[in-house]
């Protein structure tokens, strides 16, 4: 029997997509009350105006959640930790999508809702992300997914819809780029960047948000000090930041200086290769300094082996399985590990670069009488050659053999 739907919540960003759902559900569950809940994870003046656009398209209020705290320290952060990444992307969709789906769910049970409503695609990666996490907590819940059922085709005809039932937007068609920004990262899709033959055009007015292309940065270099306790950043340049500050003026710092632009080709859960230009330059400075410091405080078979643990983190956050046993044993795993991750990263930040500047650490495993040229107490060596021959057994015997059986 099919569940009657009575009450829906809805996760709205005020974009294109999720702009247009509210009317499109009131025409197609009459009489059903429409929740919308915004997760605000770093959006900025795109949550302007929000809510009485909200009601003016048909939904009964609007819950906007503050969850940038949430975001960096509980999403943010393992990842960093763990250096995870996907194809070198950042994540920065990826985690953010389970943080706000979790809030979504928990409004959704608090309201006695029937359902939940997404405006994801049913090409893109976010409704497995969203859908995964309500079904970790939620599992009885029915899910509403207007891309998979509706006859839109496309943004053009997504816009004809909201034209038409007086929706208003703030883009046009002529800057209809797919983009979702948040406190980590923005992202750019579609128009001329769905092809990878096209360059993209970063000094066009408009197109990059979190700062300027290489080629408009600074002609000085800007250095930073950035310190990590068991692989978190807590300082910058010496004085101590919340989680969220620190990102925000990181970004600031990379974008000035043309840091943390992303190009690529990724290859997308549900087996399509997708094109996107993505904006991250407090996540690329992070991620570059972590790794210094885990050069200095990570045994190497350590070192080794999380970066395999780093690359599945990785697929497990982009293919949305954050709420799952595996991830949380990474984590743990991961967690471990950092517990000699602590020190001062300083980096020259110069035109799109990022160079290494100088690493210390009282965990340091970095001895320089030991690394030095000259001689040492540790290391004698006259006992390398012991060594090579042990190490070299196998080649030498195989060597041997086969000079016998060619002599046959």
């Amino acid at each position: 029997m099919k569940k009657e739907i009575k009450k829906i919540v809805l996760a709205y960003s005020g974009g294109l997509d999720t702009s247009i759902i509210i009317p499109w559900l009131k025409e197609n569950y009459p009489g059903c009350e429409i929740i919308a809940v915004s997760g605000d994870v770093g959006q900025g003046t795109e949550l302007d105006g929000l809510e009485e656009k909200a009601l003016k398209t048909g939904a009964s209020k609007l819950y906007i959640e503050h969850l940038q705290q949430d975001y960096v320290e509980n999403y943010i952060w393992p990842c960093l930790k763990a250096g995870a990444k996907y194809e070198d992307y950042l994540l920065g969709t990826s985690h953010a999508r389970p943080c706000i789906a979790k809030r979504l769910v928990e409004i959704a049970l608090e309201e006695g809702a029937d359902a939940i409503c997404h405006g994801c695609t049913g090409k893109g990666n976010d409704q497995v992300r969203f859908e995964l996490t309500i079904k970790a907590f939620a599992p009885n819940m029915t899910i509403i997914a207007p891309w998979r059922v509706w006859d839109i085709k496309s943004r053009d005809e997504e816009i004809d819809y909201a034209e038409a039932h007086n929706v208003p937007l703030k883009i046009n068609r002529e800057t209809n780029y797919s983009k979702d920004k948040n406190i980590w990262h923005l992202s750019h899709e579609g128009l001329d960047l769905e092809s990878p033959a096209n360059e993209p055009d970063y000094q066009k007015e408009g197109f990059l948000e979190l700062g300027v292309s290489p080629e408009q940065a600074p002609d000085t270099p800007t250095y930073v000090t950035i310190h990590f306790e068991k692989g978190i950043p807590t300082a910058l340049d010496g004085k101590e930041m919340d989680a969220v500050s620190l990102v925000t003026e990181l970004n600031k710092i990379g974008g000035a200086n043309g840091v943390g632009i992303l190009d690529i080709v990724e290859n997308r859960l549900v087996g399509m290769k997708s094109r996107g230009v993505y904006e991250t330059p407090a996540g690329t400075i992070l991620y570059h300094a972590h790794d210094v410091l885990e050069t200095i405080t990570l045994d190497k078979e350590t070192s080794h082996f999380k970066a395999m643990v780093a690359q599945k983190m990785g697929e497990l956050v982009y293919n949305g399985q954050w709420f799952t046993p595996l991830k949380d044993a990474i984590c743990a795993f991961v967690d471990k590990t950092q517990e000699t991750v602590t020190g001062d990263v300083k980096l020259k930040l110069y035109k799109g670069n990022i160079i290494n500047a100088g690493v210390t650490s009282p965990y340091t495993l970095y001895d320089e009488q030991t690394a030095s040229f000259g001689e040492d107490e540790d290391y004698n060596q006259a006992d390398s050659a012991g060594f090579i021959n042990l190490f070299g057994l196998p080649i030498k015997v195989r060597a041997k053999l086969e000079q016998q059986r060619k002599n046959q």
